[in-house]
């Protein structure tokens, strides 16, 4: 499954918060440096994620950001897709019509379950999966 390079950064900056989870606030240019993203750049990601809620922030000398939680209650899903939102098939996989869940084609069922069944990793892999030691 591929990403945008801005979920790809999300995912690095959360990885690395959920790292520092409880023992201190990390600055959003030590974030940018560790995972290699440009500094405004990061910093529109880390603002993103802070809007979802995934993220505290707080200015000043002894500001920064933090996970708004635990990494054990994180999914990349919930990261993932404050930037690549899961995408609903609205035409016809046998045609050029509409299709949809009051109008489905003979296929529009099956090729949402496999949709879904593409999504079950992202849903069920938390970000604590990915720090373990």
């Amino acid at each position: 499954m591929s990403m945008s390079n801005t979920a790809d950064y999300a995912v690095r900056a959360v990885v690395l918060l959920g790292r520092s989870f409880g023992a201190r606030v990390l600055h959003a240019d030590e974030i940018a440096r560790a995972t290699g993203t440009p500094r405004n750049y990061m910093a529109k990601v880390l603002n993103s994620l802070a809007k979802a809620g995934l993220v505290n922030s707080a200015r000043g000398p002894a500001g920064g950001f933090v996970l708004s939680s635990a990494p054990e209650t994180i999914t990349l899903a919930q990261v993932i897709e404050i930037f690549d939102q899961p995408h609903h098939h609205t035409r016809c996989l046998l045609g050029n019509g509409p299709c949809c869940e009051t109008n489905p084609c003979t296929a529009h069922r099956t090729w949402d379950s496999v949709m879904l069944r593409r999504r079950e990793p992202l849903l069920g892999t938390r970000i604590s999966d990915l720090i373990q030691v």
